[in-house]
């Protein structure tokens, strides 16, 4: 088991670190690699992914249902704490929500599981980011469009996805190879982003960093217990669902706070700081999933 925790988790680490080393050395534009990334790369492979007929997608219904109660039920599960702590509502709960099932979970679902693993990773990856961009902006800025906000090119390609798979049309083999190869780009290019990322920890409010490190996987968790208790999922589904929920933020939220000026420092902490807190976390998760022989 520790041998299947460590090939799993090694390259994911050896990835992000070479990330780090390079943004030591070198200035990267790390917002135009995850431009590229999220406008290009990511929706050719959700594309793929979605669109492919070997993938019955109908069959990831309770799985979509069990990420968004993941998702939007932590925010409500942290709500009164974050009301005693008296802490910054916008500044503490997205990140807590919208965990960073792109950067660091569609890499270890895939590297954990298999290449089996990748339509449920690609499943929970488009429900967080969708939620996201409707649910998580909307917290942040009321007035704000929801047509502006949906127009991106992960929903469009998600959308296409959808409907080419369920109408049945069996898109050529060598289109899908070719939308596979580039959007498998993406994959060791998040992972890159995330490690250069990871050179801006700012630890001047570490103990609200210390709080999100903890209460991130905590909550999606106890939320997923029960959830997993109650629906009778395919094995492969009830391993990714531990995994998306014990994921901590999304690097996106800082840019998000920043974007909207909403204490985007504090948010740095929450994020970069729960994303160092799972090297601790996720080899646990990781290590009980196996254990119970989910996969």
């Amino acid at each position: 088991m520790i041998g299947q925790i460590l090939s799993t988790l090694l390259p994911v680490f050896v990835i992000a670190g070479c990330g780090a080393l390079y943004g030591r050395y070198r200035t990267p534009d790390i917002r135009g690699l995850n431009l590229l990334n999220m406008e290009l790369f990511v929706p050719m492979l959700v594309f793929a992914v979605l669109a492919d007929q070997k993938a019955p997608l109908q069959d990831y219904g309770w799985l979509a249902l069990g990420g968004t109660l993941v998702v939007l039920g932590s925010g409500l599960l942290l709500y009164p704490l974050a009301r005693w702590l008296k802490l910054d509502l916008k500044t503490f709960l997205p990140p807590m929500m919208f965990n960073n099932s792109g950067n660091m979970g569609i890499p270890l679902l895939v590297l954990a599981f298999g290449d089996a693993a990748l339509p449920a990773a690609i499943v929970l990856f488009i429900v967080e980011m969708l939620l996201h961009f409707s649910v998580g902006l909307y917290m942040l800025d009321p007035h704000s469009s929801l047509v502006q906000r949906l127009k991106l090119p992960i929903v469009f390609a998600s959308l296409a996805g959808l409907a080419v798979n369920f109408s049945g049309i069996a898109l050529p083999g060598w289109l899908l190879e070719s939308l596979n190869m580039l959007g498998g780009v993406c994959i060791p290019l998040m992972l890159f982003a995330l490690g250069v990322r990871m050179l801006d920890v700012d630890f001047s409010d570490w103990k609200l960093g210390l709080l999100g490190a903890v209460a991130c996987p905590a909550s999606g968790l106890l939320l997923a217990w029960p959830f997993l208790a109650l629906m009778e999922l395919p094995g492969l589904q009830v391993a990714c669902l531990w995994v998306f929920a014990a994921l901590p933020p999304a690097v996106l939220n800082y840019m998000v706070a920043e974007q909207y000026r909403q204490e985007p420092h504090k948010v740095a902490s929450l994020v970069l700081l729960s994303n160092l807190g799972s090297l601790v976390v996720m080899p646990i998760v990781l290590g009980l999933v196996f254990a119970a022989g989910y996969v």
